[in-house]
């Protein structure tokens, strides 16, 4: 009669999850993507109006390093905000701006080459509540993903998940797929810790979360198709021993300086920044 009564508690604490009008923030980091934001952005657009919640997107343009920002400012797509700085500051910093003015109960962030299909997004959020999560990862690892990339990568891939297990103990196997979803109250303690501008953004996020006590960390599956470049290529082998330094210095912040612990300084805003 017990087990009967708690699984009548959970279900209604589900069905009154359910039965809420949340609000979900999308950060969209754009770097060189003149040539397909517009049409990436209503193949998101077309998917989010299918789900249940009320929604934004916050593209953040990191860097005029092309036409980006005029394509999307003559494109004027509706629930569509634009942050906009002139120096390129890297994936972390960029994703890192865009949570900061978001305003959702949901903050979500996936990359905006749209290698990761954005059909899957609502089963992400279906994820979010059904576990009561604090963190939902979207991973290439889940025994649900449907994943294509090269076999040396995925060699990598294996490799970084056990470094990480060992460094840091986090459960997830995959912390660099780019997708992820936090609850705003998560966020607001995380991002006032956070330094990594680069690299190895998403695992300082996890890695926080994990050290202010947030567990309810859980991987959903994704469908990825990347055509990523040869390792032979100099700039992957910089990125590569570019994420191996990063991971570093997490752990080096985390364990010997004890920096996560306590609050630092908000996201210091560009000069030149834009919000439109």
């Amino acid at each position: 009669m017990k087990s009967f009564s708690a699984s009548n508690r959970l279900s209604t604490r589900r069905k009154q999850q359910h039965s809420q009008n949340y609000f979900l923030s999308l950060i969209l980091p754009a770097y060189k993507q003149e040539k397909s934001i517009v049409k990436n952005l209503k193949r998101l657009i077309k998917e989010l109006d299918l789900i249940r919640y009320d929604y934004e997107i916050i593209v953040v343009i990191d860097g005029e390093v092309d036409k980006t920002f005029q394509k999307l400012k003559k494109a004027k797509l509706a629930k569509v905000k634009i942050i906009f700085y002139k120096n390129n500051r890297g994936k972390a910093y960029a994703i890192r701006m865009g949570m900061s003015k978001a305003k959702g109960d949901y903050v979500m962030f996936m990359d905006a080459g749209m290698e990761i299909n954005p059909n899957g997004i609502s089963m992400l959020l279906e994820h979010m509540e059904w576990y009561e999560a604090d963190i939902i990862v979207g991973s290439k690892r889940h025994p649900a993903s449907l994943v294509h990339y090269n076999w040396q990568r995925k060699i990598l891939s294996f490799g970084y998940y056990y470094f990480v297990k060992f460094l840091f103990g986090i459960k997830v196997r995959d912390t660099q797929a780019g997708i992820k979803i936090f609850k705003k109250e998560v966020l607001q303690k995380v991002l006032p810790r956070l330094v990594e501008k680069r690299f190895a953004g998403d695992l300082e996020m996890l890695v926080v979360a994990k050290t202010l006590g947030f567990e309810r960390i859980y991987e959903a599956p994704i469908k990825l198709n990347y055509n990523f470049s040869e390792l032979s290529s100099a700039s992957t082998w910089r990125g590569i021993w570019g994420i191996f330094l990063d991971t570093l210095a997490i752990f080096y912040r985390k364990n010997i300086l004890g920096y996560y612990k306590k609050s630092h300084k908000k996201i210091i805003e560009p000069s030149n920044f834009k919000n439109k």
